[in-house]
């Protein structure tokens, strides 16, 4: 017999409990790597086909910087299942490249609600934070999302900069 759903979403949920404390744990750059882009991965599947085709059809969208079209797949992604994060995180993204922030920030708010260990969310409410000037804002999410995922190169880079400008504002 296949495996229920909640049978389901509690391997999913141990695979990525394992997957974040190797994370944690891991030697090297490249080690981390690979555990990050099967958290990622793991994000990336929603149990739904459908959900899932269409995350692909807003992601193409994106990468043709088709935004508003993206935008439209993805909306209709978290009316379908809004217990699905990456659905959030990605509106968010969009919403971000649209200029939209403070929407932006709602997304990435809720996907966090359902997946607190979301450190591409914490990472991008860190670039949207900074953008608007929100130094110490930024620095937070920046180094929270470090706290999950010690490998965050662009966010080790922020926290640098962030760490002298915003004790030089104190």
């Amino acid at each position: 017999m296949p495996p229920t759903p909640q049978e389901t979403a509690e391997q999913r949920s141990d695979l990525l409990d394992s997957l974040f404390a190797r994370l944690h744990t891991a030697r090297d750059a490249s080690n981390a790597e690979v555990l990050q882009e099967a958290v990622w991965q793991l994000w990336m599947r929603s149990g739904s086909p459908t959900i899932d085709v269409l995350v692909g059809q807003a992601g193409r969208a994106m990468t043709a910087k088709q935004y508003q079209k993206a935008l439209t797949i993805l909306d209709t992604v978290v009316e379908i299942d809004p217990d699905f994060p990456e659905g959030w995180n990605k509106r968010a993204t969009v919403l971000y490249l649209l200029g939209d922030h403070e929407r932006a920030i709602a997304d990435i708010e809720r996907a966090l609600d359902l997946e607190p260990r979301h450190f591409g969310a914490l990472a991008g409410l860190g670039m949207i934070l900074r953008s608007e000037g929100d130094k110490k804002g930024a620095l937070d999410a920046f180094k929270r999302a470090l706290e999950i995922n010690p490998f965050l190169d662009s966010a080790k880079d922020a926290v640098r900069i962030l760490d002298k400008e915003v004790g030089r504002a104190i």
